[in-house]
């Protein structure tokens, strides 16, 4: 059997008023309806009266609809009777106020002044920027507190950490630092030609990869592979309030959970960096020797280039860099807020983050070393 729907009944009175009957349920189900009937009714009404003394059954949604046009909501802003409503429902009537009936009805969204946007953005930059130094501080102190005292570290999580973000690392760190030497042997291939000088491929592929692609390359790896994922851990954790456990009983989360995890990030940032300098080399010595040269040409070449100021400068950059990406990927966890996305977010702006604070770290090393002649 079908349920019963609210009928709606108009007609005209000699005043240019107009008269609606209503008749049945007026609920959540028929209120949509009846919305529409009713302002098709009421379109060039002047003003209206409304009768529902035989309504079988009114929620609160059809209590809505009513408070609605008898603000005039639907009779160019004249008033509109409502009659015969019984007790219980005329309380319900009384109670909706205008208030509810402009929240309900919805605001349009105010587009900010572009200034205020501006002042917001500097706003929050400065919350941020003090979170970063308040961060900085609180993970110096810890590891300062618990490398004197080696029990005091949980060296199983620096391990489990170093595996993860690491080790596992190591195939994609070999893929894209043989690509990226390919191609920049390739490219240097045509160019070079021209002068008769492609032996010093092995010269350009051994400085650009020890000097700058090789830890900037790991780098970016690490932000978009290990950074986010430990965003993504302290992220989930806050969420599922675990971090406010572990204040609870008596643990600093930040020496609990993040120097372990920045000390990780400072042993295999450099690690993974020599080795993607390795595979960055081994790739262009593989173009070198596929267009003929041979390999005690190519080695040579490469000892007389490259000497160990190069390879220092790549680890120093490979230290700074990792404490970048483990340190922002940590703290954007704990920055982590409420709510469904509030993870994606967090993890979101720790690989954005990471990688922005790599680059700016290396044009601060490149303008250091310029000026150092190093």
């Amino acid at each position: 059997m079908a349920a019963e729907t609210c009928r709606v009944e108009a007609s005209q009175n000699p005043h240019g008023e107009v008269e609606i009957r209503l008749t049945g349920r007026l609920d959540t189900g028929s209120a949509a309806s009846v919305w529409k009937q009713m302002q098709a009714a009421l379109k060039d009404a002047q003003g209206a009266r409304v009768t529902v003394g035989e309504l079988t059954h009114c929620d609160a949604a059809g209590v809505a609809l009513l408070r609605f046009i008898s603000l005039g909501g639907m009779t160019q802003g004249k008033t509109a009777e409502i009659n015969g409503l019984a007790p219980p429902l005329r309380r319900m009537f009384d109670a909706v106020t205008t208030e509810d009936v402009s929240t309900w009805k919805g605001q349009k969204p105010i587009k900010p002044h572009v200034v205020e946007e501006i002042g917001r953005w500097g706003a929050g930059l400065i919350r941020d920027l003090r979170d970063q130094v308040a961060f900085t501080g609180e993970a110096a102190l810890g590891l300062l507190v618990c490398l004197p005292r080696p029990q005091a570290m949980r060296w199983r999580e620096v391990i489990r950490v170093f595996e993860l973000a690491g080790v596992n690392a190591l195939p994609i760190v070999s893929l894209i630092s043989l690509l990226v030497g390919f191609i920049i042997a390739f490219s240097a291939v045509q160019p070079l030609a021209q002068f008769g000088a492609q032996l010093y491929i092995a010269n350009m592929i051994g400085l650009i990869m020890v000097r700058e692609l090789g830890p900037i390359m790991t780098a970016i790896m690490l932000a978009g592979r290990s950074g986010s994922a430990f965003a993504a851990e302290l992220g989930t954790m806050k969420v599922n309030e675990e971090l406010n456990a572990l204040t609870t009983m008596g643990l600093d989360p930040t020496r609990f959970l993040v120097i372990q995890r920045v000390l990780a990030g400072v042993l295999l940032t450099p690690l993974l960096t020599l080795y993607a300098m390795l595979m960055g080399i081994a790739g262009g010595i593989l173009v070198m020797l596929a267009i003929g040269f041979p390999l005690a040409a190519i080695w040579s070449q490469l000892v007389s280039s490259l000497v160990a100021r190069d390879i220092l400068v790549g680890v120093v950059k490979g230290v700074v860099f990792g404490v970048l990406v483990s340190g922002i990927g940590c703290l954007r966890g704990l920055q982590t807020k409420k709510g469904p996305s509030a993870v994606g977010e967090s993890t979101t702006r720790a690989v954005v983050s990471g990688i922005l604070l790599v680059i700016i770290a290396d044009a601060i090393f490149s303008v250091l070393l310029y000026v150092l002649d190093l």
